[in-house]
């Protein structure tokens, strides 16, 4: 919602400028030279991109309009779910999560937690963690570490989408250069008319660079960025789950566990002490 609601002020604000100046919208109006640059940076992504990075692109343009972000609610979500977690395998053992870690859908902890459910991320990490630590006898250290290489590995490959487009929009100013000069050379052919002739494709001619450096820097590179910032809160989100298991791991008491991955969550989304351990509470009654 609030990137549509950007792209609007851009619009308004350099349409509307430009309108406020006497300018002549006839003049900006040129789809050919829309359908160059828009054209040329299609396929150029095309030629550099595989097609797993191609429906990546297409696939969180989405996460985009949609504003996806975790909210405090989901870090609630999180902590009480590591709780009761924790605390079953406290009183009944890890043999008592099988059920659980094997079919997570079915899981009469996981099904309680629709927003965790529907990470799969998350789902494989805690489930994949978990299997781990009931078939082998990892070390917290060891384990720690095993997780902070899938989470930088998870982390790099959500950023491709993001460098993707970043990458076009770099070449979108020299696209627009392009679209200008062709507009200069149909100029340089009508060099017998009149000024008044000449001036209007001359002025069409310079839309497209005009054009390359607002699609660059006003739409396709700040949505590059928001999805680098929606990828660094992907991994923010994930590692909250990584602190609490290898602190449970490691010895610590579930209360314990779960407040050492409340300690990781971002600053603008994290409760309180309080906000969870009575979270914890309504919960368990």
């Amino acid at each position: 919602m609030f990137a549509i609601i950007g792209a609007v002020i851009v619009f308004v604000s350099v349409v509307g400028g430009y309108i406020l100046e006497k300018g002549n919208l006839h003049v900006l109006f040129q789809p050919v030279e829309l359908l160059i640059i828009g054209g040329a940076a299609t396929g150029s992504f095309i030629i550099a991109s595989p097609i797993k990075v191609i429906r990546a692109v297409i696939g969180d343009i989405g996460k985009i309009l949609g504003g996806k972000a975790y909210s405090k609610t989901d870090y609630v979500e999180v902590l009480i779910l590591m709780s009761e977690v924790f605390s079953k395998i406290r009183k009944e053992g890890l043999v008592s999560i099988e059920a659980d870690v094997d079919n997570p859908k079915e899981s009469k902890i996981f099904s309680n937690y629709p927003k965790f459910l529907n990470n799969h991320h998350a789902v494989d990490l805690v489930a994949d963690t978990l299997r781990t630590v009931m078939t082998t006898s990892i070390a917290p250290h060891e384990l720690e570490s095993l997780l902070d290489t899938e989470l930088e590995a998870h982390h790099e490959e959500s950023l491709i989408p993001s460098k993707a487009l970043t990458n076009m929009a770099d070449g979108l100013p020299a696209l627009g250069i392009v679209a200008a000069v062709l507009g200069v050379v149909i100029t340089m052919g009508k060099i017998s008319e009149p000024p008044e002739v000449l001036g209007h494709s001359i002025g069409a001619a310079l839309v497209g660079t005009f054009l390359g450096v607002l699609l660059s820097y006003g739409f396709v590179g700040p949505m590059g960025k928001n999805l680098e910032y929606l990828a660094n809160e992907d991994k923010e989100y994930l590692n909250v789950f990584k602190v609490s298991l290898v602190s449970f791991v490691g010895g610590a008491a579930p209360q314990i566990a779960v407040e050492f991955g409340r300690r990781v969550i971002p600053a603008n989304v994290k409760p309180t002490f309080t906000e969870v351990e009575d979270a914890v509470r309504a919960r368990k009654k």
